[in-house]
């Protein structure tokens, strides 16, 4: 794996005006349907534009196959995954250090949940992920690992399970701390804290925690 390589999706949801935040100096660069559009408007060059691409027009579609260095059209009734996996899977696949999913959430709840569940498949494979976007950036801490967290724009910290139970919590930095708290689906304890350091920490003993920076 490629440390170094950080991978930064467009997906078809909420993407604001300055959603050019989300992308450095070299990053490899992958627009999911609408969002290779969205790339392409913000002035980005996308590596690859993968989708059916039944959210955009015949001209932007053009747009899109001129512009981006590779297009990939899938078949709308044959395709097993939604346009943001197909971009997931065929980042996972470069072995990068990062993946950044920009835009994957958004008006459609099953998406939505569907795209941060590929935090856990990132997981899986070794790689560092975060899906994001103009009010939320959601992690994985998982057991066995701590994850730095550091103050943001986005004050309102909330941790929920992926997994039946999480154990172990521990909270460095926070204004309501843990030391190897137990958290089960269907609990609302970890909603809402915040970060009272610059810098915080969230350690897990076991299980896979969901990690929600939000702004209202």
């Amino acid at each position: 794996m490629a440390d170094d390589k950080r991978i930064v999706i467009f997906a078809g949801g909420n993407l604001g005006n300055d959603s050019a935040k989300f992308i450095r100096p070299g990053d490899l660069l992958i627009g999911a349907d609408s969002g290779a559009a969205r790339m392409i408007e913000l002035g980005f060059v996308p590596d690859l534009a993968i989708g059916d691409f039944d959210s955009v027009s015949p001209d932007e579609l053009e747009t899109i196959r001129r512009i981006s260095r590779r297009t990939e059209i899938v078949d709308p009734v044959d395709k097993d995954y939604t346009d943001t996996e197909l971009a997931f899977n065929r980042a996972l696949e470069l072995e990068p250090g990062e993946i950044v999913i920009a835009g994957a959430l958004g008006t459609r709840f099953d998406h939505s949940l569907a795209n941060v569940h590929l935090l856990a498949a990132a997981h899986r494979r070794g790689v560092r992920a975060v899906v994001t976007d103009d009010r939320n950036e959601i992690r994985l801490a998982a057991g066995g690992e701590r994850l730095t967290l550091r103050r943001t724009d986005h004050p309102a910290v909330s941790l929920l399970p992926l997994t039946p139970v999480v154990t172990g919590i521990t909270l460095e930095g926070f204004l309501y701390p843990l030391s190897g708290a137990r958290l089960e689906i269907g609990q609302s304890l970890g909603i809402s804290n915040v970060l009272e350091a610059d810098e915080g920490a969230v350690t897990v003993g076991e299980g896979l925690l969901l990690v929600i920076l939000s702004r209202d």
